[in-house]
């Protein structure tokens, strides 16, 4: 594998591990800006509105962008701008400055996930093999860490602004040291071309949409683990709090494995396999968590739930990147934006619905997400590709690594 290829990868790693690192900062001291701003918790979730409206805007900004000017160019501004932005609840005082500083940091956030998913996707068709579970698998390596990191801190009582000044200049440090790693542009920009077709608007595939789809279930299904798993604990199996805190814990590390193995899974089998069987997988898995009425069962529910879903997103974002090498950045900013408006809606319905039935059968709702995803699997088949080797698409049939490829 050529030096200059790993390096980005390695680059790459480090601006997902940033990514989640820079988000889980902010999630660790939520309570603490909660308390100095001096509003309610419903007020509060209101204003993480502002947070999701800023990434998805900065989404659909940066998309278009990456596809112009490069991921070398795009990912590194990106990671600047939420790096900084970081500091911005540490100096809010009011509810005006802290809705403020959301929208920016969610901005931020948006701008650097579509940039660097896009540079991902262009490492992958170096590689000639699926890398993106391993690229997702560190987001959340970077977001464990920042709990570590936010635990420390606070137990030191250093101040909220002075722990997120300092991460914000680790995170400018990191995202200056990582960019002359990344990939140039792989050809000429279309605007470079001569007449008219240079100037005709791309129009989305349909394809593109359907992978949307599919991502907003999906991340609809993680967001409910995300915000519902422990109370589900808590008030339906009466799960002291320590107990219910192993719900979330179980689900997020068997995301976190999964990913990291997804690679060499979706190299063997193909993405439809991974989303097909990953997707039923979470189906069962939630279904048993629904249905339990006892604690470690439902643990082995979540823990089934996350290991299917793992490593469905990822193979999501690849297919769009590669559907159109041209407008990579435009396809994936869309699948990850519709993707993400699924992680806000998931909590939002769910609460809603325990007005009607319990906690545990408003579950069925992402149950019956998974078996939609499971049963549309067809939709990651690129055109023309058997079922014996239907690789990613732009690259051809995927291969296993070779022995002496041991690059992680």
């Amino acid at each position: 594998m050529e030096r200059p290829l790993r390096a980005a990868r390695l680059a790459t790693f480090a601006y997902f591990a940033l990514n989640g690192f820079l988000m889980g900062m902010w999630i660790v001291h939520i309570p603490a800006i909660e308390h100095r701003v001096g509003i309610s918790h419903a007020l509060l979730g209101w204003l993480l509105l502002l947070l999701g409206a800023g990434a998805f805007a900065g989404m659909q900004i940066t998309g278009p962008l990456t596809d112009r000017f490069g991921a070398r160019i795009v990912v590194p501004a990106g990671a600047a701008l939420c790096s900084a932005a970081l500091v911005l609840p540490g100096l809010a005082t009011n509810v005006w400055t802290l809705g403020a500083a959301l929208l920016v940091l969610g901005f931020g956030n948006g701008c650097l996930d579509v940039s660097m998913n896009a540079h991902a996707v262009q490492v992958e068709r170096g590689y000639q093999r699926p890398v993106m579970s391993a690229f997702h698998a560190t987001f959340s390596i970077g977001g464990v860490l920042a709990a570590l990191v936010g635990a420390c801190t606070l137990s030191w009582n250093w101040s909220p602004l002075v722990t997120l000044g300092a991460m914000a200049l680790l995170g400018l440090a990191v995202a200056s040291l990582a960019t002359p790693a990344l990939l140039r542009p792989e050809r000429a920009r279309t605007e470079e071309a001569p007449g008219p077709v240079a100037r005709t608007r791309r129009r989305t595939p349909r394809r593109i949409w359907v992978l949307s789809g599919l991502a907003l279930m999906l991340m609809l299904c993680e967001g409910v683990a995300n915000d519902w798993s422990v109370l589900q604990f808590r008030d339906v199996l009466d799960a002291p709090a320590a107990t219910a805190a192993l719900a979330y814990g179980a689900f997020a590390t068997a995301m976190t494995i999964g990913r990291l193995l997804a690679d060499r899974v979706a190299a063997r089998f193909g993405p439809v396999a991974i989303l097909r069987y990953g997707a039923s997988m979470a189906a069962l898995g939630l279904t048993v968590v629904a249905l339990s009425p006892w604690i470690p069962l439902a643990l082995i529910g979540w823990t089934v739930f996350g290991t299917g879903l793992s490593g469905c997103i990822p193979q999501l974002f690849s297919a769009a990147g590669h559907t159109d090498h041209d407008a990579a950045g435009a396809n994936v900013s869309r699948v990850a934006g519709l993707g993400y408006l699924g992680m806000l809606a998931g909590p939002a319905i769910i609460g809603p619905l325990t007005h009607f039935v319990a906690l545990n059968v408003t579950f069925f709702l992402p149950v019956a997400c998974c078996v939609i995803a499971a049963c549309t699997a067809d939709t990651l088949r690129p055109t023309g590709a058997t079922a014996e080797g239907e690789g990613l698409d732009g690259f051809g049939p995927l291969r296993a690594p070779a022995p002496d490829e041991t690059v992680h």
